[in-house]
């Protein structure tokens, strides 16, 4: 949504900074900037069609996104459900690891979306962060992915029945030390899918760690 900032100073001044030359009342305007001359005050009306990036999700307080997916009837489901639902009500498994994890194993039919990739690009901002991770001895610093629902609009219509997956899963349960559950990347995921109009997601509950521990089957995609 486009912005509009008014700023009236007095005219003329050999102080401003900005000045222009008119006589009258009279209207400029140059692509998304017009000024005004009002009662021998200039008013400078500046348009700016740019908008502020979106927060990440991940920076969105966990309290209202727990309440968007309690809103939205999100709910988790054990890993033998899981199974279950893939297999006999089409549900697809939606893995948000990072392709490496996925490809080291992951519940056979899966697809895998990052939700958190490599930081990719070069910019000075992106620098600062590469060497911010570098100071605590990490050099593989990851960001959101700003195409991940690019992506699953790609592969799956805002029909399709998903159940987010990650490593550990968090959980939206209270406990006594947890009172508002658990943020995890697949709730991040989740919220974001439901914040977009997708209508039939649940969560995996314990992640792809319990889906191995409890024996289900795996596959693997090995490097070229």
């Amino acid at each position: 949504m486009a912005s509009l900032t008014s700023i009236a100073t007095p005219y003329p001044s050999s102080s401003q900074a900005l000045r222009l030359k008119s006589s009258g009342n009279t209207l400029f305007s140059a692509g998304v900037r017009s000024a005004a001359m009002v009662s021998g005050h200039k008013t400078l009306k500046i348009r700016c069609t740019s908008t502020k990036p979106a927060k990440p999700a991940a920076e969105v307080d966990w309290r209202q996104k727990r309440e968007l997916l309690l809103e939205k009837r999100v709910r988790s489901v054990d890993v033998k459900e899981a199974q279950r639902l893939q297999k006999e009500n089409n549900f697809v498994i939606l893995d948000v690891r990072p392709e490496a994890e996925y490809k080291a194993g992951h519940p056979p039919g899966a697809i895998n979306v990052e939700m958190y990739r490599l930081i990719r690009e070069w910019t000075a901002w992106d620098i600062a962060r590469r060497l911010g991770f570098a100071f605590f001895g990490i050099f593989s610093g990851t960001e959101e992915n700003p195409e991940f629902i690019q992506s699953i609009e790609a592969k799956l219509d805002k029909e399709a029945k998903i159940i987010v997956a990650c490593s550990s899963a968090g959980t939206m349960k209270p406990t006594q030390n947890l009172p508002e559950g658990q943020q995890s990347r697949s709730l991040i995921a989740a919220y974001l899918l439901v914040l977009n109009g997708y209508k039939n997601v649940f969560h995996l509950e314990g992640g792809i760690y319990t889906w191995g521990k409890e024996g289900l089957p795996v596959e693997t995609i090995e490097e070229d």
